[in-house]
């Protein structure tokens, strides 16, 4: 803008529209183009505005549309939110703006179309999902999102009621004017271990005891409405079974019969939390811990068994195998002819040893005679 010999020149560019004042009151808008203003006492001011998808001051606006509404109603779109209201500001059809309850802002339409829709959030917090889509890059703390995943289930509260139960997938909630929470829990079998607990059996033996549990999830309204802490519930529940199980058992008791041990446990801990909506799929105990001393004693208790029970099986068969020899010598006794033979096989075995042999049969009968001694079964009777 410049002043020459009583005229104001100025040059308003495409995109822009200049406000002019005198002596600062407007007086008109000025289009884009060369300008020839006649101002002898220089008291035009000029002040150029980028118009393409821009936004106006509000307060500068509020006293454009005291002095001129006609004008300020032919140049803006003005914004603006009530209680629970939530306004989505699209320029040109691409959403740029997400306005809260009590706000208000002014743009320029005479070169960029002003679309706006409001969202009236008292009745239903959700976000639907073409809004969503809308904001998903201009969305500001007045959303709050959540994943629900297949194996979970979503709960919804609101200003701490809980709501509904949400379905796998995601959802996006007003956080306008409420409080909104999402609590997510898993539906799978999830273990609990029980660590080391120290207790007395009922022979006054000291022993420690841990013990893995499995629990899952099968109703979770009720489950939130009666334990705030699952894992530290069933924990406890655990403890005093396990307690009162091995106070009532000796130390042989408790070694001998874990499968009972683990019935007992099972069948105190689900009568406990069957209303509760939790489920005990599996518990038992998973090592047994003695002190020092009482390991040893057991260790030698248990060598003591093995080495008797060893020796038994030894005498068991030493007694087989003499009964097995009598019963040969019986058979051989009554049967010279497998005597015979006996002789025959020691004597084959013994062959088998010796590198060469050397017969003789004496008195000069040849090997014919010593062939029919050694298969003789009878001595020759005398006449």
């Amino acid at each position: 803008m410049t002043w020459h010999f009583l005229m104001t020149r100025l040059m308003v560019k495409d995109g822009e529209r200049a406000l002019l004042t005198r002596n600062g009151r407007l007086e008109r808008v000025l289009e884009p183009g060369r300008h020839r203003l006649f101002d002898p006492r220089h008291e035009l001011t000029a002040e150029i505005f980028n118009v393409v998808c821009a936004e106006f001051p509000a307060e500068r606006y509020a006293v454009l549309n005291a002095a001129r509404p006609d004008l300020a109603a032919d140049l803006f779109e003005v914004v603006e939110t009530k209680a629970n209201e939530i306004v989505i500001v699209s320029l040109d059809g691409r959403p740029v703006v997400l306005m809260v309850p009590w706000q208000v802002r002014v743009y320029w339409k005479v070169a960029t179309r002003v679309d706006v829709e409001r969202i009236d959030v008292t009745s239903d917090p959700r976000v639907s999902a073409r809004h969503l889509a809308m904001i998903e890059r201009i969305r500001s703390m007045v959303v709050t999102e959540a994943v629900v995943e297949n194996h979970e289930a979503g709960l919804l509260y609101v200003e701490g009621r809980l709501v509904e139960r949400l379905a796998p997938g995601r959802h996006a909630f007003w956080t306008v004017g409420r409080k909104i929470d999402v609590k997510r829990l898993d539906l799978r079998p999830q273990p609990v271990e029980i660590t080391a607990q120290e207790m007395l059996t009922k022979d006054r033996i000291a022993l420690r005891v841990t013990l893995t549990a499995f629990r899952r999830i099968v109703d979770p309204e009720r489950l939130v409405g009666v334990v705030p802490d699952v894992d530290a519930w069933l924990y406890r529940l655990v403890q005093f079974a396990i307690r009162e199980a091995v106070a009532g058992r000796t130390l042989d008791e408790v070694l001998s019969a874990k499968a009972v041990l683990d019935a007992e446990l099972r069948h105190y801990v689900r009568e406990r939390v069957a209303d509760s909506g939790v489920e005990v799929t599996e518990l038992g105990v998973k090592d047994v811990i003695l002190p020092g001393e009482i390991r040893e004693l057991v260790n030698k208790v248990v060598e003591a068994e093995r080495v008797a029970k060893a020796n038994l099986i030894r005498r068991q068969e030493e007694t087989a195998a003499t009964r097995s020899l009598l019963n040969t010598a019986k058979l051989m006794e009554e049967n010279p002819l497998l005597l015979r033979l006996k002789e025959l096989e020691s004597l084959e075995r013994l062959v088998e040893k010796v590198g060469r042999i050397d017969l003789h049969a004496g008195d000069g009968q040849g090997f014919d005679a010593l062939l029919n001694k050694l298969v003789r079964l009878k001595p020759t009777e005398t006449a």
